[in-house]
């Protein structure tokens, strides 16, 4: 098993709050909460939409411990500033749900409390968002490691993605200057961000050149799609046992390292009219703080998660082709 400091990492919910103990570790921080950082700059000098402005549905209805209220307020913030207007779901998905949307935004859904692996959508949810993309509409799908990966697996099977239950981890991509093995790193340099249309932007000045992520889990997108976050051959998904119903995966022989090779944390795909991202990691577009001025997600310096968010829903929206 890899570093013992890294196989403890726990991303803590406690008010939609993403925390990854295994980044605090090194500093023997432990804090019991992380929140919005309110300092966070989610200013946009020259808005994407000054006329119309895209709806995006940002869904609540299915546990979700991503909140737009919580760690997600600094994006929802940033997107709102760039022109996009943001409402809260709080039903079924369902065609006449989705019928008023540009966009709809699912991050980190899971099972009722009790069964948070369980499925958190519906067969007919499920059929209801691919008639919807496929007719045109854009999905930002958002799921990290166990239970959310569970909870989500009826949606992304149905849009043909693959998921795995583990958490993701890379002995030679990450934050070298943390020693942290979960501070997952995709740049030019590495080869592990891969040429789209959201890794280009709009300008130079919207290009993105590196990203940091924060564990997570792995995916594997259908024929066509673009793992514009791509994971290096030295990545290693930590499998848990059959039956297991944690929250993470724990330092025990029980759990199995498997080679994350040919995998991907970010995937970019056209389905049907429609488009659709799936991210594997909720923390790298949030933007959090912890008591002790730990910053991760979008406000992680000298990292371009905070311009990644505007070109996916740049792409999403249709500004970038």
């Amino acid at each position: 098993m890899h570093n013992a400091k890294i196989s403890i990492l726990i991303l803590t919910m406690i008010s939609g709050a993403f925390l990854p103990l295994a980044s605090l570790a090194r500093v023997n921080l432990f804090p019991a909460q992380a929140g919005a950082d309110r300092g966070f700059d989610s200013r946009v000098a020259r808005p994407a939409y000054a006329g119309k402005h895209p709806k995006v549905l940002f869904d609540q209805a299915h546990n979700n411990a991503a909140k737009a209220e919580g760690g997600y307020r600094p994006f929802v913030d940033l997107i709102t500033n760039d022109g996009y207007r943001v409402a809260l779901n709080d039903r079924e998905l369902s065609r006449k749900t989705l019928s008023s949307c540009d966009i709809l935004l699912i991050a980190n859904p899971s099972g009722r409390q009790g069964q948070l692996e369980a499925s958190a959508f519906t067969e007919e949810e499920c059929n209801a968002i691919k008639d919807w993309v496929d007719g045109g509409g854009n999905l930002l799908l958002i799921v990290s490691h166990l239970p959310f990966s569970a909870a989500a697996d009826l949606l992304t099977k149905r849009l043909g993605v693959d998921l795995t239950k583990g958490h993701t981890f890379d002995k030679i991509n990450h934050n070298q200057p943390s020693g942290d093995e979960t501070e997952l790193l995709f740049t030019r340099e590495n080869h592990l961000l891969r040429d789209h249309a959201i890794t280009r932007g709009r300008t130079p000045a919207e290009r993105i050149n590196q990203i940091i992520t924060f564990s997570g889990t792995s995916i594997k997108g259908p024929m066509g799609s673009v793992p514009f976050l791509m994971l290096a051959d030295t990545a290693i998904d930590v499998l848990p046992p059959p039956g297991f119903k944690g929250s993470t995966p724990e330092h025990s022989p029980d759990f199995k390292e498997v080679s994350a090779s040919g995998r991907a944390q970010g995937v970019a795909m056209e389905s049907g009219k429609g488009r659709v991202v799936v991210l594997g990691e909720a923390a790298m577009l949030t933007a959090q703080i912890t008591p002790q001025g730990f910053r991760f997600g979008m406000n992680f310096p000298g990292y371009d998660n905070r311009q990644l968010a505007l070109n996916i829903m740049h792409w999403l929206s249709g500004l970038l082709k």
